[in-house]
């Protein structure tokens, strides 16, 4: 399963939508630990997929990124780079383009995930102690 935290919309990298809306919807650490071991009582052999956005400080104006991005991946195609090379070709170009702002977005978004992330591991070791 898929789920976006406190958003009705499945978000993009550097903004809080992609557009899409997602299957479901928690809006707690708690919830989504309860999700997590309700997922691992039924045995599916999956995981689960947090979807977490960016916080609304930190996200970038959609156009002014979509048309960030659109610029490096133009760059990239004209210049014949593609494979390994296109991510960290993508990431600087973007990065350069913004004249900063999409490594900033990026650095909130991996401390709010971490963050988000640390809340539902003890959310879900508590439950499991609790279910013991």
């Amino acid at each position: 399963p898929v789920i976006a935290n406190q958003s009705d919309d499945f978000p993009a990298f550097y903004t809080r939508s992609s557009g899409l809306k997602a299957d479901h919807r928690l809006d707690t650490p708690q919830d989504i630990a309860q999700a997590m071991l309700l997922h691992e009582q039924i045995g599916s052999g999956t995981g689960i997929l947090v979807a977490n956005p960016i916080p609304e400080v930190d996200a970038l104006d959609p156009a002014f990124i979509d048309g960030t991005i659109t610029a490096a991946l133009a760059e990239a195609e004209k210049r014949g780079i593609g494979r390994k090379e296109l991510t960290p070709f993508l990431l600087a170009r973007i990065n350069e383009l913004s004249q900063g702002r999409s490594l900033k977005a990026n650095i909130a978004l991996v401390r709010n995930n971490a963050a988000l992330a640390a809340r539902i591991a003890v959310a879900h070791a508590r439950l499991k102690r609790m279910a013991k």
